[in-house]
C-alpha cells in the first residue's frame, strides 16, 4: 500500500509540473509527448505486492513461483536490467533463476526456526529491476509441515503421592511439547493401562492439551511403594508422530496440599541490550504444608534452546534474571513455562510471557547496488551514476532513516522508490579542477539517540595531459661529508603529476651548467626514474663548500610538461688537514734561532709557535705542547696559544743553546699534527733590572695614601702619559719601515699572525729589535705590578749603570699604586721577540 501511494504522489508531483510548463503554447506538443511518456512510466512502476505459499523443508532449486508471468515481464530483460533480490540481513532464502524468470529456492527454510510458534509465518524481501527502477515487494507465507514428534522436557515424570489420597484425586503432569502448530501440535495423550491411575485430558488457551492423572483405586504403601506408567502424547499430523515418558509415583506419607501461583500467566517487559544478571521478574508459588512438604523449588519447562541460553530461574527464590544478549531483532517475545515443586513432589506450572523492546541499537546499513566510475567529464547534468539502498534492523520509528552527501560537490541525492536512491551529477564536471571525488553518504535513524552510518564512494574522471609535474617542495637542501665515495647518495626529489597513467609518469633529469667552472654533469647525476641524486666525484671541503643544482621533471604526456627545482648541496668538514705551521718557519737544516737573556725570570715570553689548519669547526682548534726539550723544566709552552714561557728563572748553569720540539694538534675525531723545532739560545748580555723593581715596588706598596698625593700622582701620570704619546708617534714617524728580530738573521713575525687586542712599538736608534704590548685588568689585585722584559742595547743603558729613584716619580708610582689598588687592577707588559 505504501508503495502504490509513494508511486502516487510521484505522478502527481510530475504532472503539477508538466502542467505549468505547458502553459506556455510554445512548448505544449513537446510537453504533450512527455506526460505520455511519464504516464507509462508510473504505471510500469506501480506494481502491487507479490505473495507465494509453501511448505517449510523445500529442496534448494524448488520453484516458488514465476515472477515473470506474474508481474508480467519479459525473462530476456531479467539479465540486462540488473533482476535481484534485496534481504534484511546475511540470509537469502530465495534467488531468481535469470533464464527462466522462476523464483526458487536458495537454502533450506524451517518455519519453527524462522517463526517459533507464531501462527503466521511469512519472509519479506523485495525484486528489484534497474533501467527504469522497478521495486516489488515479494510475500512469502511458509505454511507448517509435521516435522517434529511430542516431546516431553524429562524422559522420567516423577510424582510423590501420598497413600491416604482418596480416590478420584488429580495429579496434574507435565505437557508434551510440539515445534509444529495447528493440528501438528500435541492433540491427545495416552496412558498405559493400570489398575491405580486413568488419563484425563483437558484443553486451556494457556497451555493448549495437557493431561492429569485420576487416582482410580486407593494405594498402599506397604503394598506397592512405586508405581510405573507409561504416557503417550500424539500429534495430529500426517503422517502422526508421537513421543513417550515414563510416570514414576512414589508412595509416601500423606502431604495433601499442592504449590499454587500467585498469577497463571506472568507478562513481563524487557529492554534489549539489558545486561546480565538483570532480574525479568520473580515468581512465587505457595504451599500451605509445613516442612519438607511446604518447601517450594521452581525450574523451567518447556523451554525452547534459544530462552535457555538467555534466561535462568533461581531455584529457591523464583527470580528470572538474564545471562545472555538479549536482542529485540532476534526474537522479540519469549515464552517460558515454569514448574513449583514441593518437598512431596507435587507440582504446580504457570506462564511467563516476556516482551522484549526495542532500543535504537542499531545504525544504517548503506547498500551501494549500482556504481558507474569513471565518469566521463562531459557527463551531463541528471546522469546517474550510483543506486543506494538504506536499511534498519530496528522498528517503528528507530527504522526511520535519513540519507544525504556532504556540500560542495557536482552530485546530489534524488529519493526514489521506499528506501532507495539515486547519486546523480549536478552540475558539470571538471578534471582539471578536481579529477576524484569521494561521495560521503550519510545514513541517519531518528531513534533516541539517533545513529548514523557513513559510506564513501570514490568517484574518478576521464583525463587530458594538462597538468605540469609539481615537486613536494619549492627547494631542496641536501648536506654530504667530503671525501666522500663516488657513486653514493646526496638525496632524492620527488615530484607528482595529478594527470593519469602515462600523462602522469615523471622522469627527471639536471639542468646543464658549472660548478666553480666545471659541468654539473661531472659532479652529480641523477637516477631518471627515482630522482635519487648521486655524487659522481669525491668532494674537497677546502675547495669548494657549496654548489646549487637544477633538476627539471617531466611527463611522459603529449605535449610533454615539466617543473624545475632547485637543489642546494652544502659539503661538511672532516679532519683532513694536519696543521700548518707558519712561525718559526722550518726550512731544510736551517733553523731559526730566539735570544733568551739570563736574566730573564719565570713566566718570561720568549717566543711563540703559529699555526693554522685548513679544516673548520673542532677541526681545526689547535693545541700546542713540548714533546722533547734539552732541559725539560726551563720551558713551558700555552696549550692554546702557542707561547712559549719560561717556567723558572734561567741560572747561569743553565746550557746555553736549547732545543725544543713542538707538537701541534688539532681536535678532529681522529686528530692529526705537526711538529716543528725551536733554539733558543741563553745570552747574557742584558741587563736585569728585576732587583730594583722589586724594591721600587716594595717602597711603593709602603707609601701613604692620604688624598693630596692622589692628587699630585694624578697630574704626574697625565704628564707622562702625553710625554709617552709623544714619544711613540716619534718612534713610529723616524722608524724603519719594516720592524727587525733580535739579530740579523731573524726572520719577521707576520702582523696578521699576532694575536689580537696587542700594540706594536716598533724600535729606533740602536733598539734593534720591536716590542709588542699586551696590557690586562685584573680585579682583586692589591697593587700594580709592571714587569719590563729588558733586551741589551749599548745605546740605551750602561752595562754597569743602575736604574735611580726619583722622589718626583716615586711619588707619582705611589699614587699610581693608590688607584691601581683602589680599582683593583693589576697591568702586566709582556715582550714578544
Amino acid at each position: 500500500m505504501l508503495y502504490f501511494l509513494n508511486s502516487y504522489w510521484i505522478s502527481v508531483e510530475n504532472l503539477r509540473r508538466l502542467t505549468i510548463d505547458m502553459a506556455n503554447p510554445h512548448r505544449s506538443r513537446e510537453w504533450q509527448v512527455r506526460c505520455f511518456l511519464l504516464f507509462l512510466s508510473t504505471v510500469r512502476q506501480c506494481f502491487g505486492d507479490i505473495r507465494y505459499s509453501f511448505p517449510e523443508e523445500m529442496k534448494r532449486g524448488s520453484v516458488v513461483g514465476s515472477l515473470t508471468h506474474d508481474l508480467g515481464l519479459d525473462a530476456k530483460s531479467l539479465s540486462a536490467r540488473r533482476a535481484r533480490l534485496d534481504f534484511q540481513g546475511s540470509s537469502r532464502y530465495c534467488e531468481i533463476n535469470v533464464s527462466s524468470g522462476d523464483l526458487v529456492v536458495a537454502e533450506r527454510i524451517d518455519r519453527e526456526e524462522q517463526c517459533g510458534q507464531m501462527v503466521s509465518c511469512s519472509i519479506q524481501f523485495e525484486f528489484v529491476l534497474e533501467n527504469p527502477l522497478e521495486l516489488h515487494r515479494i510475500t512469502l507465507d511458509i505454511q507448517d509441515i509435521n516435522d517434529n514428534a511430542p516431546e516431553f522436557p524429562l524422559g522420567l515424570i516423577k510424582l510423590e503421592i501420598s497413600e491416604s489420597a482418596d480416590k478420584g484425586a488429580r495429579f496434574p503432569i507435565e505437557d508434551a511439547h510440539d515445534a509444529d502448530i495447528g493440528l501438528n501440535s500435541v492433540q491427545s495423550y495416552a496412558l498405559e493401562s493400570n489398575e491405580y491411575f486413568r488419563l484425563a485430558v483437558h484443553t486451556s488457551a494457556e497451555r493448549g492439551k495437557y493431561g492429569e492423572l485420576i487416582l482410580e483405586r486407593e494405594l498402599d504403601r506397604e503394598k506397592e511403594q512405586e508405581v510405573s506408567l507409561i504416557l503417550t502424547a500424539v500429534d495430529g499430523g500426517d503422517p502422526q508422530r508421537s513421543g513417550t515418558a515414563v510416570i514414576q509415583v512414589t508412595v509416601f506419607d500423606v502431604n495433601d496440599n499442592v504449590p499454587v501461583f500467585t498469577e497463571t500467566v506472568y507478562k513481563a517487559n524487557l529492554a534489549e541490550n539489558s545486561p546480565s544478571g538483570t532480574t525479568v521478574i520473580k515468581v512465587s508459588a505457595t504451599d500451605k504444608d509445613d516442612g519438607i512438604y511446604g518447601e517450594v523449588t521452581y525450574e523451567f519447562r518447556h523451554i525452547s534452546q534459544k530462552a535457555k541460553n538467555l534466561f535462568t530461574i533461581d531455584h529457591k527464590t523464583g527470580d528470572v534474571t538474564v545471562i545472555g544478549p538479549v536482542d529485540f531483532e532476534d526474537t522479540s517475545q519469549y515464552e517460558i513455562r515454569i514448574q513449583a515443586k514441593d518437598g512431596a513432589g507435587q507440582t504446580a506450572y504457570c506462564k511467563l510471557m516476556i516482551q522484549v523492546t526495542d532500543v535504537n541499537d542499531n545504525a544504517p546499513v548503506i547498500y551501494i547496488k549500482s556504481l558507474t566510475t569513471p565518469v566521463p567529464e562531459d557527463s551531463t547534468p541528471g546522469t546517474e551514476v550510483a543506486i543506494i539502498n538504506i536499511q534498519d534492523r530496528d522498528s517503528e520509528v528507530n527504522s526511520n532513516v535519513r540519507c544525504s552527501i556532504q556540500p560542495f560537490v557536482p552530485f546530489k541525492l534524488v529519493p526514489s522508490i521506499k528506501n532507495y536512491y539515486s547519486l546523480v551529477i549536478e552540475s558539470g564536471l571538471d578534471r582539471e579542477q578536481v579529477s576524484e571525488y569521494n561521495i560521503t553518504v550519510t545514513a541517519t535513524d531518528e531513534g533516541f539517540p539517533p545513529l548514523s552510518t557513513t559510506r564513501t564512494l570514490h568517484l574518478s574522471v576521464s583525463d587530458v595531459n594538462d597538468n605540469s609535474p609539481a615537486f613536494d617542495q619549492q627547494s631542496y637542501t641536501a648536506y654530504v661529508t667530503e671525501n666522500n665515495s663516488a657513486g653514493s647518495s646526496i638525496c632524492s626529489v620527488s615530484a607528482t603529476d595529478s594527470d593519469w597513467q602515462q600523462n602522469g609518469s615523471v622522469s627527471y633529469n639536471l639542468l646543464t651548467g658549472e660548478v666553480n667552472g666545471i659541468p654539473v654533469s661531472s659532479i652529480v647525476s641523477i637516477n631518471r626514474d627515482s630522482g635519487v641524486i648521486h655524487a659522481v666525484r669525491s668532494f674537497d671541503y677546502e675547495q669548494f663548500r657549496d654548489f646549487k643544482i637544477q633538476v627539471v621533471a617531466k611527463d611522459n604526456g603529449s605535449p610533454q610538461l615539466s617543473s624545475n627545482v632547485t637543489v642546494s648541496v652544502f659539503i661538511t668538514d672532516q679532519n683532513d688537514n694536519s696543521p700548518q705551521i707558519l712561525y718559526p718557519a722550518q726550512s731544510g737544516n736551517s733553523f731559526m734561532t730566539e735570544m733568551v737573556p739570563k736574566a730573564a725570570q719565570a713566566g718570561s715570553l720568549v717566543s711563540k709557535v703559529i699555526a693554522v689548519d685548513a679544516d673548520s669547526g673542532q677541526n681545526a682548534w689547535l693545541s700546542y705542547q713540548i714533546v722533547k726539550s734539552t732541559d725539560p723544566g726551563l720551558f713551558t709552552i700555552g696549550v692554546h696559544s702557542g707561547e712559549i714561557r719560561t717556567q723558572r728563572d734561567v741560572s747561569q748553569s743553565d746550557p746555553m743553546k736549547q732545543n725544543l720540539v713542538v707538537l701541534v694538534k688539532d681536535n678532529g675525531q681522529s686528530p692529526r699534527s705537526s711538529t716543528c723545532s725551536v733554539s733558543f739560545l741563553i745570552s747574557d748580555d742584558y741587563i736585569d733590572y728585576s732587583t730594583e723593581m722589586k724594591d721600587f715596588a716594595g717602597n711603593v706598596d709602603k707609601m701613604s695614601n692620604t688624598t693630596s698625593y692622589l692628587v699630585i700622582a694624578l697630574a704626574v701620570v697625565s704628564l707622562l702619559f702625553l710625554i709617552f704619546l709623544v714619544f711613540i708617534f716619534s718612534v713610529r714617524f723616524r722608524g724603519r719601515g719594516k720592524p727587525r728580530m733580535l739579530f740579523d738573521g731573524a726572520v719577521a713575525i707576520p702582523s696578521a699572525y699576532l694575536p689580537p687586542h696587542y700594540a706594536e712599538v716598533e724600535g729606533s736608534g740602536t733598539l734593534g729589535h720591536s716590542f709588542n704590548y699586551d696590557a690586562f685588568l685584573t680585579t682583586g689585585s692589591t697593587a700594580s705590578d709592571f714587569k719590563f722584559v729588558r733586551s741589551y742595547n749599548d745605546g740605551t743603558m750602561p752595562r754597569d749603570s743602575t736604574l735611580k729613584k726619583n722622589e718626583d716619580v716615586s711619588e707619582c708610582m705611589e699614587e699610581t699604586a693608590v688607584q691601581a689598588e683602589e680599582a683593583s687592577s693589576e697591568v702586566r707588559l709582556y715582550s714578544l721577540y
